[in-house]
């Protein structure tokens, strides 16, 4: 299969490399996809992209129009993909349904200690050989409330780690899984108000988008830790920023940002003009801001890789790609419906 990847960051070569074996043809650029780049992906079969991708419907009926049948995706989020558009155009969409749900666990976790021990700050004072503990206080997470909103692969693994470190976990899902342990499973509104950490680990939906809103702050504790590593737009920023300098929050470490797109992922230092609401931010001692990367790993980049070639072998031989399918009308989502059917009849 002829595939096009577009948004390739040098770490990511060897790694797919390593899992495609010479097997499909893939071309590898770091521009990002666009309505201006479609052109490299001119006489392909396939485009592979990433998150910060440009997967609307004008440029998913661009790619139609040249041909391209398939979308891989190298995430596990589909929100930056028109996934109406492609399936309206017969474009089929995978996208790595599981990658080391550790990786971003533990990247949540490391959020969440940095603040609370002011490691950043430390570290900046004792480059400069001010040693003094002024200001450098923090908590035990021993016996503290942590609310897990989101009990997916992710969502599990920041809870174990939580747990394991004394922490009561309560967890809140739409349909939470059956043998979850050692979480307290609770409403939506009483996680909020009883939580002392709150993480968040649910994909970005109509139904999603700003999730943490004015009424869900005003709902938690003062001084909470808000954790969001898992999309951006779950976080309605400006109500969060007021919350922080009112002191209703009192720690926020963030990996995604809403604004994020053709952001992240790139140099802007030498930007003139920045984005203003991520200025005021992170110039706020008690946030913590990294640039969307607690998929970096080795072991989920290569996993990232494995799925995603898996993919294009799947579709070159006409099969199902399976749990990855991630098309409008997915086959997952048919399975579903045929069982549903079953259990009628």
């Amino acid at each position: 299969m002829k595939v096009v990847a577009y948004s390739i960051k040098s770490f990511e070569k060897e790694f797919l490399a390593k899992s495609n074996q010479k097997k499909h043809d893939i071309t590898l650029i770091s521009n990002p996809l666009s309505l201006e780049t479609t052109m490299y992906a001119e006489g392909k079969d396939a485009v592979m992209v990433f998150t910060n991708d440009d997967v609307s419907a004008p440029v998913v009926n661009q790619l139609a129009d040249m041909g391209i049948k398939y979308i891989a995706t190298r995430s596990v989020g589909t929100d930056h993909i028109d996934r109406e558009a492609a399936g309206a155009r017969g474009i089929k969409i995978a996208n790595v349904p599981v990658y080391s749900p550790e990786a971003v666990a533990e990247h949540t976790l490391a959020l969440a200690f940095a603040l609370n021990r002011h490691v950043v700050q430390a570290n900046e004072h004792s480059h400069h050989f001010d040693f003094k503990l002024e200001n450098l206080m923090g908590f035990n997470f021993h016996g503290k409330t942590v609310g897990i909103i989101g009990l997916g692969h992710i969502g599990l693994a920041t809870a174990a780690i939580f747990k394991g470190m004394g922490c009561k976990v309560l967890g809140y899902d739409l349909a939470p899984p059956d043998d979850v342990k050692n979480i307290q499973i609770e409403s939506l509104s009483t996680l909020l108000q009883q939580s002392d950490i709150i993480s968040l680990h649910v994909p970005l939906t109509p139904q999603t988008h700003h999730l943490i809103n004015r009424e869900a702050l005003a709902m938690m504790k003062d001084g909470v830790m808000l954790l969001n590593t898992s999309r951006g737009g779950l976080i309605d920023t400006e109500a969060v920023y007021k919350a922080l300098i009112l002191g209703r929050v009192g720690y926020l470490g963030i990996d995604v940002y809403e604004n994020e797109k053709g952001l992240f992922f790139q140099d802007h230092s030498k930007d003139v003009k920045k984005d203003a609401l991520l200025q005021k931010l992170i110039a706020l001692p008690n946030v913590l801001v990294t640039p969307h990367q607690a998929f970096l790993t080795k072991e989920a980049l290569q996993q990232i890789a494995d799925r995603t070639i898996k993919n294009l072998d799947q579709w070159q031989q006409n099969k199902c790609v399976g749990e990855a399918c991630a098309c409008a009308n997915s086959c997952r989502e048919q399975k579903v419906k045929e069982q549903v059917t079953i259990l009628d009849k």
